[in-house]
């Protein structure tokens, strides 16, 4: 599931939120202010955006508590970083995930 840059960031700022609260509903403020809180400057309205797209996506959840709508992500960290690595693995490396793993130990220097 290919995500940008600022889609990763509104995942990472969901996980980080829901991490320490698992019941807790996350609105766009929140989003906002704990992208801020890393040095992340955006108006509300690019990360409402954002969000709705990756609501589209169906990445994140979003549903309606009286007046105000929350979002919640439809799978965690691992589960993201699996399915990336597993497309990533399917694009580049015909699902040669050998392959892929000696490029990564080479561009990184992983191997002594």
């Amino acid at each position: 599931m290919a995500c940008g840059k600022l889609e990763i960031d509104i995942l990472n700022s969901i996980w980080d939120l829901t991490s320490n609260n698992d019941g807790k509903d996350i609105s766009i403020q929140d989003v906002v202010e704990n992208l801020s809180s890393n040095g992340i400057k955006r108006a509300y309205t690019t990360i409402k955006t954002v969000m709705d797209r990756l609501t589209t996506k169906s990445i994140l959840v979003r549903y309606k508590v009286g007046k105000k709508f929350f979002y919640s992500a439809t799978m965690d960290r691992e589960e993201m970083a699996r399915d990336s690595i597993k497309e990533i693995g399917e694009q580049f490396f015909k699902n040669d995930y050998i392959d892929m793993i000696r490029f990564i130990e080479d561009q990184f220097n992983l191997v002594k």
